[in-house]
Parts: C-alpha cells; structure tokens; sequence
C-alpha cells in the first residue's frame, strides 16, 4: 500500500480502497485453498487463474456494420480442476455488440 505518492485526497482514497480490494481478495483466496486445495497459496492460485485471457475478435459485416464479440480463453483441464475444487465459476460469455456503419468502433 506504500508509498502513496498522490497529492488530491479522492485519489489517496481510492489507492486505499482498491489495495483493501486487494487484501480481502488475497484473503479470500487463502481461505478457500484451505478447505479445498491445501497447500496452495493464493498467489499461486491467481498465477494460475491469469492464464485466461480476455480478447475482442472484431468483425466487419458486409451492411458497413461491426461487431465485436468479447472472449475469454477456455481454461486449461488443470485450471478448470481448480476452479471446480475451489467451487469457482467462470461467468457467461457475453452477447455480441454491434456497432453501426457510422459509429466508431471501441
């Protein structure tokens, strides 16, 4: 959490709450790998879950029209053991979004 180098007092707040985010995620972590996969330890766990990889495949239609479909990698059978030991869940692949001929595309 240290040093904290900012000067506006909204953005030392929110250094401070995105590290406590941090924390109770690390801790949240260790204390699932306790019941369900001793002898992991959270950072190994998260090494591990940044495998997935969230990428944007974008497609031109022939109307002008693009859409984008936003994807995740499909986790590796050793990942997915974990994820299911750890009764984790990844959530649904998102809808497409589409964007008209004359809109900029994000």
């Amino acid at each position: 959490m240290r040093p904290i180098w900012h000067q506006l007092d909204s953005r030392i707040e929110a250094h401070i709450f995105v590290s406590f985010l941090a924390y109770c995620l690390h801790t949240t972590l260790r204390n699932l790998a306790r019941g369900a996969a001793n002898g992991l330890t959270s950072g190994a766990i998260i090494e591990k879950v940044a495998a997935i990889q969230m990428i944007d495949v974008h497609l031109p239609a022939t109307d002008g029209r693009h859409i984008i479909l936003s994807r995740y990698t499909e986790p590796e059978q050793d990942l997915a053991l974990l994820l299911a030991h750890l009764a984790l869940s990844l959530p649904k692949q998102s809808p497409p979004r589409v964007y008209a001929a004359d809109a900029p595309v994000v």
